[in-house]
């Protein structure tokens, strides 16, 4: 056998042995990830952007009185033979809420119902805003 050179070790240490085999696999593993990770945004933006079961709209409101406003809704609901609640609140002018109301929408044959309720105030009213609305309805809504 033959032994190496002497002044080869020492280029060896210095140089490296030859060519590193590259990871052919990281750019798929990444491009994957970055897949999955678009997907995952996606999922997300369509479930809080995308069409919902039911829609609120405003129409309009009346202040009636320093204790009393009346606020006008129009709700559209894929389900119109579920029933649906829905939270319209009043606002005095320094936005801070001075009444709110959980109006029941009962089952209909129509998609969308319109409705005017009244919410009285603990203060002088300035506006009227739907804070939300849910087909689940609590059981005191449905009992009477």
């Amino acid at each position: 056998m033959s032994e190496p050179a002497p002044g080869a070790e020492r280029v060896a240490d210095r140089y490296g042995t030859g060519p590193r085999r590259r990871r052919r696999w990281l750019p798929y593993v990444l491009g994957a990830v970055v897949v999955l990770a678009g997907l995952i945004v996606a999922y997300a933006g369509y479930r809080q952007f995308g069409p919902k079961d039911i829609e609120p709209d405003q129409l309009g409101y009346a202040i009636v009185n320093d204790s009393t406003l009346d606020i006008h809704i129009k709700v559209t609901r894929e389900h119109p033979d579920r029933p649906v609640v829905c939270f319209v609140r009043a606002m005095d002018s320094d936005q801070a809420e001075v009444g709110r109301r959980e109006v029941l929408i009962p089952p209909s044959t129509s998609g969308t119902v319109e409705l005017t309720a009244t919410i009285r105030t603990t203060g002088r009213p300035a506006a009227g805003d739907i804070y939300g609305c849910s087909d689940k309805v609590p059981a005191y809504l449905r009992a009477g």
